[in-house]
């Protein structure tokens, strides 16, 4: 590796956690609670990455729009009961404190840009020992969520990584649509 800083930014959900079954629970949940029909199941993982108040709008879009804050409350709510349960789990996909470890090893700088939510993202961290493995941690809390390009900018600005030098890791449309619009090399 040059002299020059190199940043690897990665997505959260779907990337380095397997949080969908969690996700889907939720969301079922959500609709349960407020009387309306759940959305295809086929259709809740293609919304992950995205904002919370995004996601909820593509998933039930037929909700009136007070409606749907009342669905974010209550999807936070249902959220937070369920990692408190004993059963919960959102495990690392395997090899992932391998492939963190090896990047860290080589001097590359670690970053995350996800849709979740900063207290969401600092508790996952904790719970699998990964708190300061990441110098930039980009969430929805403090700039535009996914594809705008604003978390990927906000990391740059951060570390002083040119775009040149940074790669963003996702599994998604919306990750890869946030790294071209912020100029930035990306694999999903």
């Amino acid at each position: 590796m040059s002299s020059a800083p190199y940043l690897i930014i990665f997505d959260l959900d779907g990337t380095i956690v397997d949080s969908q079954s969690n996700i889907v629970r939720a969301v079922k949940e959500v609709a349960a609670a407020l009387g309306v029909e759940e959305p295809p199941l086929a259709q809740i993982p293609l919304v992950i990455g995205l904002t919370l108040d995004e996601a909820l709008l593509r998933l039930f879009p037929e909700v009136r729009a007070e409606t749907h804050q009342h669905m974010e409350a209550t999807y936070r709510k249902i959220f937070k009961r369920l990692r408190s349960e004993s059963d919960y789990q959102e495990p690392l996909f395997p090899g992932t404190l391998e492939v963190l470890d090896a990047l860290d090893e080589e001097g590359y700088l670690l970053g995350i840009a996800t849709g979740k939510a900063r207290r969401g993202v600092d508790q996952l961290l904790k719970r699998h020992s990964l708190e300061g493995r990441f110098v930039t941690i980009q969430t929805p809390d403090k700039a535009p969520g996914k594809p705008h390009p604003g978390m990927i900018l906000n990391a740059l600005s951060e570390t002083g990584v040119e775009p040149g030098n940074t790669v963003m890791i996702g599994d998604t449309s919306f990750d890869i649509l946030m790294a071209v619009a912020a100029n930035v090399a990306s694999i999903g």
